[in-house]
């Protein structure tokens, strides 16, 4: 099964459903019921396991030219792995692949009808947005905005599993926070730390459109943007989390976001850009962790 998950690239994926357990804790400010959890936990991985692998399957021939007559770009910690991009490799036939996403999107597909029916089109969306972004690897730098909403759709579309009719304004906060998050502490990051790969098959990406200065800069500013973002959330809830929880939040968005982000700003590296790659990967996970804390605090202080 490993050559599968490395193809899903799972670990990052499991790091992922931190992110809509968070959006759906704050939005709805409390615990969803324990059926709800456990059938949102399972879509929600089915959905990461096909999107991620449909990354691959999309990208194959682009991901060959790369690694041709040079060694596999080892990755992240997060999912570092000697069988990356299996299907590059020829580990994973396209077919095995192929079955592989299909069969995972089938159940998230299930999954999420049984939430809520809309969350079917956000979930078929984001495999189409998916795919131009793959496609658009050659043609645009532009396409790191697609990336950006591929990241949002998830956590969007839990959002519709504890509220079936949302404000589209307080929608738009949570996605400019997603949207800036993935731009500066994700995309930018691994097409830095990929630089080399990309400019085999002359990738159009922000670092080597703009160099290696103003990819900084874009990086410090868009997760400048999401720490500052990330004061305006508890708008989104009905809970009480109060300042404490806004400082708590700063601090977080300072360790994972701004120290290594301004790392790779003033140095300039690859490994700086894994590493940014790396803490950025966990800042949901922290905030997450914050607020099941507090929401808990507020539970057993109302009792």
């Amino acid at each position: 099964m490993k050559p599968f998950f490395a193809l899903s690239r799972t670990t990052h994926g499991i790091l992922d459903l931190a992110t809509p357990a968070f959006c759906a804790l704050l939005w709805l400010g409390g615990f969803p019921h324990w059926t709800i959890i456990l059938l949102s936990i399972g879509t929600a991985f089915a959905g990461y396991t096909a999107i991620y692998a449909l990354n691959d399957l999309v990208g194959v021939k682009v991901d060959r030219e790369k690694f041709t007559g040079a060694k596999i770009n080892p990755g992240y910690s997060v999912e570092a792995s000697a069988m990356r991009y299996p299907l590059a490799q020829n580990i994973l036939s396209y077919k095995s692949g192929l079955l592989w996403m299909i069969s995972w999107s089938i159940l998230a597909i299930i999954g999420s009808y049984l939430l809520n029916p809309v969350i079917v089109f956000i979930f078929i969306g984001a495999a189409i947005l998916e795919t131009i972004y793959c496609l658009l690897l050659k043609v645009t730098y532009l396409r790191t905005f697609v990336s950006g909403m591929v990241k949002a759709s998830g956590p969007i579309a839990a959002i519709f599993v504890v509220d079936a009719n949302p404000s589209p304004y307080l929608l738009f906060l949570l996605f400019a926070w997603l949207f800036f998050w993935e731009i500066g502490g994700q995309n930018v990051p691994a097409d830095w730390n990929d630089t080399a790969e990309d400019r085999r098959v002359h990738a159009k990406t922000i670092p080597i459109r703009f160099g290696v200065e103003k990819a900084g800069i874009i990086v410090m500013i868009t997760l400048a943007l999401t720490v500052i973002a990330s004061i305006f959330l508890p708008l989104i809830s009905p809970a009480n989390l109060g300042p404490l929880y806004i400082l708590a939040s700063l601090i977080v968005g300072y360790v994972f976001l701004l120290q290594p982000g301004f790392q790779l700003y003033k140095f300039k590296e690859g490994r700086h850009a894994a590493q940014l790659f790396d803490k950025a990967s966990f800042y949901p996970v922290i905030q997450f962790a914050l607020i099941s804390v507090f929401l808990l605090v507020n539970m057993t202080l109302g009792a």
